[in-house]
């Protein structure tokens, strides 16, 4: 194992007295091209391409000597300091950091960035960064080879954002560049690159962005990242029709919604799709819990409703006009789907795009079992319970309201 491994962070400024001994003490060297071009580095060392992490890794292993490896930004955020300090590595390093390159982008932007979402961006789980970006008004993504600024924004596709690409910064090339979205893929972008990705709060029918703004919000934050707290409304989730202005519809009912949303478990870096999202109760809640939403309804008023009722809570969603399930072919792909209208031709459409949860409901057995067979034929182990609520006048404690529902749920079995 190596005598002593020092990870230099690398943001295009001189090297720090600290990070120059290092590199002139060192008997291997490993990092980019780049890095292994800097004259501090002594002739005599031994120079690793740093393309795969494990493989420098185990090579600094086998090492005796001392070793530096070399990273562009703050090498302990989202960078070598992880790989490097796995258990099957059983390296112990020592870190001279230096200004991440989100934040020297969002330096260059000019913009703070407590209150931004940031994700790493790999050609293998790319839909997962777009889905952020679908879902929050400002997230930082740091990309890599077949998954940068083109692929995100065709990605993104209807949904309109603003771009903030950083090029190569803190080298001699450093380029910021400012476009929609629309405009990215007509590019090509060198890499490494930062892209800052801005949008507002929902997009509608006619795919244009809505108000920016929640009313009331303050400036500033306590926590970094995406705050729960600080969107409008009251506390809680599945709430009652008045929360959003309107009279709920069948399938809409509190405690059907509430268990809905238990089974879907909605996340960060999710899409879900709400089909007949109706008032847009269970699309904007879904939202809430910071994941993106398609809404899908047939009645552009519908559309019209869960457009409002996402602005009235600061959350980001994309309303679908059409009729399902044809409207549906178009989509991207969905983590978790919730069927709140349209039976089981619906359904069945949905399990052949092979998202990992759906829920419907169904007010008659008979419809209960022909989404329970959709389900089953489709690959999804079926559950199915009888919901029963009974709201009680409290002043006298008499019957106020009954529902009977079939709440129908399908997951698809882990490998």
């Amino acid at each position: 194992m190596a005598d002593r491994v020092t990870v230099i962070g690398w943001d295009g400024s001189p090297l720090t007295e600290a990070a120059r001994s290092a590199v002139g003490a060192a008997t291997l060297v490993a990092g980019a091209a780049h890095h292994l071009a800097l004259p501090e580095i002594p002739p005599t060392a031994e120079r690793v391409r740093l393309g795969s992490v494990d493989l420098a890794a185990r090579r600094i292993a086998r090492h005796r000597g001392t070793a530096v490896v070399l990273a562009d930004g703050d090498p302990g955020f989202f960078g070598v300091v992880r790989a490097l300090r796995a258990p099957e590595h059983g390296l112990e390093v020592e870190v001279v950091p230096a200004v991440s390159s989100v934040a020297a982008a969002f330096a260059r932007a000019g913009m703070p960035w407590d209150d931004a979402q940031i994700v790493v961006a790999h050609s293998r789980d790319l839909r997962r960064a777009v889905n952020v970006c679908r879902a929050h008004p400002k997230v930082a993504v740091l990309t890599s080879p077949g998954a940068g600024p083109a692929e995100l924004a065709l990605l993104l596709g209807p949904v309109h954002r603003t771009f903030v690409i950083c090029e190569q910064l803190g080298t001699a090339r450093e380029r910021v560049t400012v476009l929609t979205s629309d405009k990215v893929a007509d590019h090509t972008w060198s890499d490494p690159n930062v892209v800052i990705v801005i949008g507002g709060t929902g997009t509608g029918p006619d795919d244009t962005p809505a108000a920016p703004a929640v009313p009331g919000q303050r400036a500033g934050g306590w926590i970094a990242g995406r705050d729960p707290g600080r969107l409008p409304g009251p506390r809680g989730w599945a709430l009652p029709g008045g929360a959003y202005g309107t009279v709920l519809g069948e399938g809409e009912g509190t405690e059907l919604r509430a268990a809905q949303l238990a089974r879907l478990a909605p996340r960060v870096g999710d899409l879900v799709w709400d089909i007949g999202s109706g008032s847009g109760a269970a699309a904007v809640e879904a939202a809430r819990f910071g994941a993106a939403v398609i809404a899908v309804d047939r009645d552009a008023d519908a559309c019209a409703r869960t457009l409002a009722a996402a602005r009235h809570y600061g959350v980001q969603l994309q309303t679908v006009h059409g009729t399902a399930p044809h409207v549906l072919e178009d989509l991207p792909e969905p983590d978790v789907v919730r069927v709140g209208g349209g039976g089981a031709p619906v359904v069945a459409a949905c399990a052949d795009r092979r998202p990992e949860a759906i829920v419907a409901h169904a007010v008659t057995r008979d419809e209960a079992e022909a989404i329970g067979r959709a389900l089953a034929e489709g690959g999804y182990a079926v559950e199915c319970t009888l919901l029963q609520a009974v709201r009680l006048d409290t002043a006298d404690w008499t019957e106020a309201e009954r529902s009977v529902t079939f709440l129908l749920s399908g997951r698809r079995p882990h490998p």
